[in-house]
């Protein structure tokens, strides 16, 4: 940060970047060739800051906004930046952005022949997240993981030369399993944003009521819906794992990170009880390692 309390356009990049230390699962891991770690870390760049857009947590000092050529009137508009997002992302495929984590993936789009849709349909799910805060049916929010999670997979087989329809199929499964487990870590907090993905027919099912949610700690019916939900992301993680299989070498341990990352967080969140109201619960590095070496075997 500058002493004037705004942060340089550099800085807002780096802060973004430095985000992915605190994901459940590698996003770029050392052992990966330099040029995927390249390539994922400017498209992890993309999803995290449209990401931070959508929830409103945006480095302090507007700098992101004036990147965007948006006015300081509207740099607290969600819906305003991520239509300006949008645009400098267009740029990204016919001319020069303006926001420098736009500018970092220019080079990887080119070079992996990259197309819009995976980014629209991530900058598409902020946007919902604006105008949806509820979701009635499991089926709604499977096509809202759809917007938000799947194109994340899509974009590392494709960044991995890797991409097949039925790798994309899978891809999709753990994806969408990795972003209901995320949304169960997070009940608290997206309550405290006015949101909740638990679908509202099993929340009526569990006899589960909103002010459930906002206790310091999950009474039987919430932690009984808890599970059930973890249930389903398992189920998920185990139709997708054969995509594992499916790969050979350093991107067969990344995916199988990306599952294990799943399952591990599961697992923390069982070892307490489905309790998640007084936090995420947070899977160690052994459990980590663990489901790695299970998954990697197929035993999962």
């Amino acid at each position: 940060m500058t002493g004037t309390g705004r942060a340089r356009p550099g800085e807002t990049e780096r802060g973004t970047l430095d985000k992915a230390a605190a994901e459940n699962f590698p996003v770029a891991p050392f052992f990966l060739p330099r040029a995927w770690r390249t390539d994922l870390m400017a498209v992890y760049g993309f999803a995290r800051l449209v990401d931070d857009i959508g929830d409103g947590d945006l480095a302090p000092g507007g700098a992101d906004a004036r990147l965007l050529g948006v006015p300081p009137a509207e740099a607290d508009d969600r819906l305003v930046l991520l239509d300006a997002f949008e645009t400098d992302l267009r740029r990204v495929f016919d001319s020069t952005p303006h926001h420098p984590l736009l500018r970092r993936l220019q080079p990887t789009v080119r070079r992996r022949a990259l197309t819009p849709e995976p980014f629209l349909g991530l900058i598409a799910a902020n946007r919902q997240d604006q105008l949806v805060t509820r979701y009635e049916t499991y089926d709604d929010l499977l096509a809202y993981c759809e917007l938000s999670a799947n194109p994340v997979g899509r974009l590392v087989l494709a960044v991995t030369g890797t991409s097949t329809p039925e790798r994309v199929r899978l891809s999709d499964a753990i994806c969408t399993a990795l972003q209901i487990v995320e949304h169960l870590q997070d009940v608290a907090e997206d309550l405290g944003r006015d949101r909740v993905y638990l679908p509202a027919e099993d929340m009526k099912r569990f006899h589960v009521q909103e002010a459930d949610l906002a206790t310091k700690t999950g009474g039987a019916s919430v932690r009984a819906l808890v599970a059930y939900e973890a249930q389903r992301a398992r189920d998920l993680l185990n139709e997708g794992a054969p995509l594992v299989g499916s790969v050979h070498g350093r991107l067969k341990l990344l995916l199988a990170g990306f599952v294990a990352g799943g399952r591990a967080a599961i697992h923390a969140i069982a070892a307490a009880d489905y309790d998640v109201l007084p936090g995420p619960p947070k899977p160690g590095k052994l459990r980590l390692l663990r489901e790695v070496g299970v998954t990697l075997r197929g035993e999962g």
